[in-house]
């Protein structure tokens, strides 16, 4: 018998997980609310103690009319530096401000997952994308696909 909502919660989430072949779901905070019969904070609580890196899990969350929650199980080969790679390729979208971009290079060299080298190279690359008379003719949509495949490549070779 489950203890608490936390508990049907958690169970809710794990079951359809292992229904789902890929892994991988992707759920609507409110509606699981509303089928769970709980707070849509109870989710995020749920999600932020019990299906965390650390237990196996990525958990990507974005709020507002279009947000999702998507869980997904981290296969056994991925490392935690690949992760974080994944972790941040996830973080970049069109409405992601170069200050971020930059914390997340200093993020990464700091943890010494990159070089200072390449440290600056992308902070160049990325500062010209946002900066320069040539980010103008870019849509902000393939500006985040440039940068992100900045981030693919590096988690490869780091």
């Amino acid at each position: 018998m489950l203890n608490n909502k936390a508990d049907t919660i958690e169970e809710y989430i794990r079951k359809r997980l292992e229904q789902n072949a890929s892994g991988q779901i992707e759920l609507k905070r409110t509606a699981l609310a509303d089928e769970i019969s709980c707070a849509p904070s109870q989710i995020s609580y749920v999600l932020s103690t019990r299906f965390t890196t650390e237990r196996g899990f990525v958990v990507e969350s974005r709020r507002g009319l279009g947000g999702y929650i998507r869980i997904a199980l981290i296969p056994q080969q991925l490392d935690q530096k690949q992760i974080l790679f994944n972790d941040i390729v996830n973080e970049i979208d069109s409405r992601t401000p170069f200050a971020e971009i930059k914390s997340m290079i200093d993020f990464l060299l700091k943890g010494n997952l990159i070089t200072r080298r390449e440290a600056e190279l992308i902070a160049q690359m990325s500062a010209n994308l946002y900066k320069s008379e040539a980010a103008e003719q870019i849509s902000a949509e393939e500006r985040a696909k440039l940068i992100r495949s900045i981030f693919v490549t590096l988690s490869k070779i780091t």
